[in-house]
C-alpha cells in the first residue's frame, strides 16, 4: 500500500509548538493595507494558535 500524504497546502500553513499545540499565521495581512489601521497591522503580525474545534481536522491534513 502507498504511504499517506500531508496536505501541502497545511505544511505550508501550520507548525506544530513543543506542546503539541497547533500554530498558524493571521489572515489579512497581504493587500489592501493602506485602509487598515497601524494597530490592527501591527496584531496581524504576531502567530496564533489554532481553536481546539479546528485542531482534529488540521492533525488529520499534517499527518503523513
Amino acid at each position: 500500500m502507498p504511504k499517506m500524504k500531508s496536505k501541502s497546502g497545511a505544511k505550508k500553513r501550520f507548525k506544530l509548538t513543543g506542546s503539541g499545540k497547533i500554530k498558524r499565521k493571521h489572515a489579512y495581512k497581504s493587500h489592501i493595507l493602506t485602509k487598515k489601521s497601524t494597530k490592527r497591522k501591527r496584531n496581524l503580525t504576531y502567530s496564533g494558535l489554532v481553536h481546539k474545534a479546528d485542531e482534529k481536522n488540521i492533525r488529520e491534513m499534517l499527518q503523513s
